[in-house]
């Protein structure tokens, strides 16, 4: 464990010094102290918005498996943010499903089934976007056609392993008990006992995603996915916007496109590979200068997890929760998901 924290705080320390490789700092804290307040404090209640919002959606997707209260799901939403921006190796993901399956008496397995969804949701909803933006409001002749071409591949790339995947959480969530039998006949090659828990796991695991099932509420889900991620495109044009910078609203599409792979990096928060994601983003596509840039990046970063983390602590001390705890929570997380399916 110690080792991988090693890791990931050298990676982070890489990437920002990466990112800062050519800034003058003199310049970039002139372009902090010019940007606009006013707008910074709209992106601020913008991006506070899209939390509300993840946890509607994850009522919706929840509901096939058991009742929740919105109060708990947007407390530990909200805990479990905060500890992706503080904890290597997207932990958040692992602890806010078993911090709501412990507090509603909800299966583990079929808890964390519903991360699994959101995430596919999410990717269809940014890859969609960034379509709209590529053939709707996208200056080509402005760009290389080396980076166009990069661009389009990428995105179709992606596309086509969203699909893929969305169409295998489909049919696991359609054929639940079959799932279960395939995995049970693996006693061929395994120990009966391990087996028979694995089969269980998946069972559990394929109830979680009964969403799929369910029309009105997938529907439901998949709106709230978009409505997601144009709050969260509004919120990095509007903080673009704050610092001077020329970027089409459309143009914020691609943007965050760059931002999720950044976050994707498993060190806390995105630290580093955020700040790039963003910098190379307006510098390349949108003409932006470089110490504009970086001192938005800075602050949309700021803006983006700040907030979420010192709101996640305050609930995490009122629950009696350390950052220590966590850790040894995302560890056992899993262990205990085997456990209850013996």
């Amino acid at each position: 464990m110690k080792r991988r924290t090693a890791l990931v705080s050298l990676l982070a320390a890489g990437l920002l010094v990466w990112f800062l490789r050519h800034a003058n700092l003199a310049d970039v804290w002139h372009q902090v102290q010019r940007a606009r307040m006013d707008l910074l404090g709209v992106a601020f209640g913008v991006i506070a918005a899209t939390y509300w919002a993840r946890a509607v959606r994850w009522r919706y997707l929840l509901s096939p498996i058991g009742p929740t209260r919105f109060r708990t799901v947007f407390r530990t939403t909200i805990i479990g943010f905060a500890a992706l921006g503080l904890l290597p190796a997207r932990a958040g993901d692992v602890l806010r499903p078993y911090l709501l399956a412990r507090q509603e008496g909800l299966s583990l397995s079929s808890t964390f089934a519903t991360i699994v969804i959101e995430r596919v949701l999410d990717l269809i909803a940014v890859l969609s976007l960034l379509a709209v933006y590529l053939v709707v409001a996208a200056d080509v002749s402005s760009m290389s056609p080396a980076l166009l071409r990069s661009v389009v591949f990428s995105a179709s790339v992606a596309g086509l392993m969203a699909a893929v995947l969305a169409g295998v959480l489909w049919v696991v969530a359609s054929h639940p008990e079959r799932i279960g039998g395939y995995v049970q006949a693996a006693d061929r090659v395994l120990p009966h006992a391990l087996a028979k828990r694995l089969a269980r796991m998946a069972r559990s695991f394929s109830g979680g995603l009964a969403v799929a099932r369910r029309p009105r509420e997938l529907v439901a889900a998949v709106v709230w996915s978009f409505g997601i991620w144009m709050l969260h495109a509004i919120e990095v044009w509007i903080a673009t916007l704050a610092f001077g910078m020329v970027l089409p609203f459309a143009g914020s599409f691609l943007l965050q496109a760059l931002l999720v792979i950044g976050v994707a990096v498993p060190t806390p928060g995105g630290v580093g590979s955020y700040h790039e994601a963003y910098r190379f983003g307006m510098t390349t596509f949108f003409g932006a200068s470089n110490a504009n840039a970086i001192a938005a990046a800075i602050v949309v970063h700021a803006i983006s997890f700040v907030p979420v983390v010192v709101l996640g602590l305050v609930f995490m001390a009122q629950d009696g929760l350390s950052l220590g705890r966590l850790k040894e929570l995302a560890r056992s997380a899993p262990e205990e998901g085997v456990a209850a399916n013996q």
